[in-house]
């Protein structure tokens, strides 16, 4: 027969295998600086391509979360397309979030995560909270890619001056490359074109 204090311990989960919970602690990094990681690049370079990566990415994590919200809210004759398109790119969109958070990482800086410090320093204007006709939720995407493309192409520049081949690299390859195929394909849809000719 078990005994009051057995079955007292036996319904407890055992020593150290409690989550502590509830914790709270002091920042050991604060947004905006740069630890020395031995990456071969200078402080100086590291801090801009933080900063300007950083920007990049605020203003990439609103595209994405605007081509969701057109995605959810497209409507008319070519609703299915353009539903699948706009999912399509937003995980690109995604993928390249992930891809320049990561970056800013690993060059020592602290990537900005947090949907209310990303509306704080994006630059790409807020869309309205309903719904709007068709064409200009695609044009509202494409001046987002454009805003984008335009830092993108003058950060690459500084970063490959600067030695930083690898967010030279990141820049062009994923953010620049990834948003110009996008635009063709936003652009084309924004053309009047016939679909048949009589």
């Amino acid at each position: 027969m078990a005994t009051k204090a057995t079955s007292r311990r036996s319904t407890r989960a055992p020593q150290g295998t409690q989550p502590w919970l509830h914790q709270h602690g002091e920042q050991v990094q604060e947004f905006g600086t740069v630890r020395q990681f031995p990456v071969g690049l200078s402080y100086d370079a590291r801090m801009y391509s933080c900063q300007r990566l950083n920007q990049t990415l605020a203003d990439t994590q609103v595209l994405y979360s605007l081509y969701k919200k057109h995605h959810w809210l497209m409507r008319g004759a070519t609703f299915y397309q353009l539903h699948l398109l706009l999912d399509k790119h937003a995980g690109e969109q995604l993928e390249i979030v992930d891809a320049i958070a990561e970056r800013v990482q690993s060059l020592g800086g602290v990537a900005v995560g947090d949907p209310r410090h990303v509306a704080e320093i994006t630059v790409v204007p807020r869309a309205p909270d309903g719904v709007e006709e068709v064409p200009a939720m695609l044009s509202r995407l494409l001046e987002a890619h454009e805003m984008i493309l335009i830092a993108a192409h003058d950060a690459a520049t500084r970063a490959a001056e600067l030695g930083d081949d690898g967010t030279n690299d990141l820049l062009v390859s994923q953010v620049i490359r990834t948003g110009e195929m996008e635009a063709w394909f936003l652009a084309e849809h924004l053309v009047d074109t016939p679909l048949v000719r009589a």
